[in-house]
């Protein structure tokens, strides 16, 4: 069996990456983080605005480029690709630290397919969020990013799937520091359902709606892995670019033995995680999924320590941008499946398994 991108595959990621090169380069990421604005926000086009607040030029460029609505069909105005496309799409997101809530307006854009469509969000026009009641912390709280740029949030419940407007949920959270400059979070507290009273929820009631909340949950779940994974391949470049270039005593540091050992450990981690990533999103099984998750993570955050003290002190300052690969890493491992909840998901797999076998 072969599993080596096809000719349109690597296309698609090429020209994802030449968009994300062109329309996202150094310079507007650190705009964002350094709180100097971003083009294109609520207030109008080519308007400042402060960190964090969603690049709305952007986000239509995106939906223009068929980011959001790749998995659509054709027949619904889509791309009508599947999802280890969409894995190659978020992977360069992940690369380029592309911030905003990516994966839900994707997910929300797909959703036309089912009947309960997010206006604007295939196209890019809307900015949706998610509000994931699995992952509620102690006291029941929840953790959303960009909730004060979104116009919708996708809610997801234990009994189902529903679209809330982000007033609705604006109106029940606070804004709490985030590590991460790029990703504004708040806090919402209390049980949230996912559809209000009178309105219909994404797909049915009872266990089909349980159905579509686990199947959305698992594929946020990969697209995060693919950004983490995109994250971890770009420190491994930048790790390796530095090693060239920075001399001490006379040589570069590339050619001392104790920073090959750790520019050889990015990459191994990387290309691992990339396998698993590939193949989680061909089988789209629960348990590829939270392994992919779990490789992901770890290479996205093991990565960046690695490229930081690759860099040495200068990596730990404002200036260089190591350390936004490692907040943001930070940020997105506590997203849709913890390291906990898919090392649970790969137990409960491996004693199934056991139990067929006995």
């Amino acid at each position: 069996m072969d599993f080596s991108l096809t000719e349109d595959q690597r296309a698609l990621r090429a020209g994802m990456r030449e968009l994300m090169e062109r329309r996202f380069p150094r310079s507007r990421l650190r705009a964002v983080v350094d709180a100097e604005g971003v083009g294109g926000a609520a207030a109008g086009e080519g308007a400042d605005a402060g960190a964090g607040v969603v690049d709305r030029g952007l986000w239509r460029e995106l939906g223009a480029a068929g980011f959001f609505a790749l998995r659509l069909p054709e027949a619904a105005g889509g791309v009508g690709l599947g999802l280890p496309e969409a894995v190659l799409a978020f992977e360069e997101a992940g690369r380029a630290l592309l911030p905003g809530p990516l994966a839900a307006t994707h997910l929300a854009a797909g959703l036309a397919a089912t009947g309960a469509p997010v206006a604007g969000a295939a196209e890019g026009e809307a900015v949706v969020t998610a509000l994931d009641a699995a992952g509620a912390g102690h006291g029941g709280a929840v953790l959303v990013e960009h909730l004060a740029s979104a116009d919708a949030v996708l809610v997801l419940g234990d009994g189902g799937a529903g679209i809330r407007t982000a007033k609705e949920i604006g109106s029940s959270a606070e804004a709490v520091r985030s590590v991460d400059p790029a990703t504004p979070l708040h806090r919402v507290r209390g049980g949230v359902a996912p559809a209000a009273d009178g309105e219909r929820s994404i797909g049915e009631r009872g266990g089909a709606g349980r159905g579509t909340a686990a199947r959305l949950r698992r594929e946020a779940a990969l697209l995060t892995a693919a950004q983490q994974l995109g994250s971890a391949l770009r420190t491994v470049e930048t790790a390796v670019a530095h090693a060239r270039e920075r001399v001490q005593f006379g040589r570069a540091i590339g050619a001392f033995q104790a920073v090959q050992h750790l520019c050889a450990s990015m990459l191994v981690r990387a290309e691992t995680a990339r396998s698993v990533v590939y193949a989680a999103a061909v089988t789209e099984d629960p348990g590829d999924i939270a392994a992919a998750v779990l490789l992901a993570d770890e290479a996205a955050v093991r990565n960046a320590r690695d490229c930081l003290q690759v860099h040495g002190g200068m990596g730990f300052t404002w200036e260089a941008d190591v350390h936004l690969h490692l907040k943001r890493a930070w940020v997105r491992a506590e997203q849709w499946q913890t390291a906990a909840a898919a090392e649970e998901e790969l137990a409960a797999g491996l004693m199934s398994t056991g139990a067929r076998c006995l």
